[in-house]
């Protein structure tokens, strides 16, 4: 598996700043066109970080009422994950924590969640254009609910967002997601984002409320715990 460090990052963002022309491309397979150019490529799968500890690049918040959040790295059968670990926060605390070095507009995230467990809610998912705890987007998969639903968070205040073509549904019903580990995918095009589950397209919202560059990070509600592992994020340009 790939780790790219700090000091490997910042050489890599220096070589893609100087030398787009060597990037990788994602090309439409049937097309044969371009779509777009991975501008940088960065897998997080924490192996680097202290266990027991947040690490100093990332940095933790909450939305909503409850007494904190609690985001370490931990040691999960041999492999160190992101974990959200407070459990006794009420329904409307959203736990958020955001990586320091990067602000993205248009993006591919990836990760792989496991819910350890949650009586108000369990699994979570991506923030991204996060400005501040009470700003942001956020597309979570809940296995409670079996459904994964997208939202913006704004002044404090969550609001689900309607599907391309089919209006206002409260995301998707989804197939039992259970307590094992489940992939979420995003890809943010402008105002544009779609959302894939376990390799599988789901659906796309519009959305105009965030229109800047803004950081990236991970997201449970209330006590929620729950582990986050390999966490994929690349910066795109759209042709």
């Amino acid at each position: 598996m790939r780790i790219i460090s700090v000091l490997a990052l910042g050489l890599f963002l220096l070589m893609s700043c100087s030398n787009n022309n060597n990037q990788p491309k994602v090309i439409d397979k049937e097309k044969g066109e371009l779509i777009s150019e991975v501008l940088i490529d960065t897998l997080f799968d924490f192996s680097n970080y202290q266990i027991a500890s947040l690490p100093a690049d990332w940095t933790e918040s909450f939305t909503g009422k409850g007494n904190g959040t609690e985001w370490k790295i931990k040691d999960e059968q041999g492999n160190k994950v992101m974990a959200q670990l407070s459990n006794d926060n009420p329904n409307y605390h959203f736990n958020v924590v955001v990586f320091e070095g990067l602000d993205l507009l248009n993006m591919e995230l990836n990760i792989r969640l496991k819910a350890v467990s949650g009586v108000e809610d369990q699994g979570g998912g991506f923030v991204w254009r996060f400005i501040d705890k009470d700003n942001y987007y956020v597309v979570r998969a809940n296995p409670l609910e079996d459904n994964v639903v997208l939202y913006k968070v704004e002044n404090g205040v969550r609001t689900d967002l309607p599907l391309l073509g089919k209006g206002k549904t409260y995301g998707v019903d989804v197939k039992p997601l259970g307590l094992g580990w489940n992939n979420l995918k995003l890809i943010v095009q402008d105002d544009v984002f779609t959302v894939y589950l376990n390799d599988e397209i789901l659906f796309d919202v519009m959305d105009q409320t965030f229109i800047k560059k803004g950081k990236v990070g991970l997201w449970t509600k209330a006590d929620a715990v729950t582990d986050f592992d390999d966490f994929h994020v690349q910066e795109l340009s759209f042709q």
